[in-house]
């Protein structure tokens, strides 16, 4: 799976489940280390994405009503 792949199928993971969702959650599906998840956390805010949250506490995405 690109990266691509994995940066849209994890916004649509946040988007889906109950906030605030752990890393380790989010790293089941495409099959990858909670670390990777952090970084791409980090590269989608660096996009633009409001992600609340930290490692240890799970991530919420806060999108716009616009």
């Amino acid at each position: 799976m690109s990266r691509t792949a994995r940066l849209f199928q994890l916004m649509q993971a946040l988007r889906s489940h109950a906030p605030p969702v752990l890393a380790q959650d989010l790293a089941q599906d495409p099959g990858v280390s909670q670390r990777t998840i952090y970084r791409d956390i980090d590269s989608l805010r660096g996009l633009g994405a409001v992600i609340d949250g930290e490692a240890g506490f799970g991530y919420t995405l806060q999108e716009d009503a616009h």
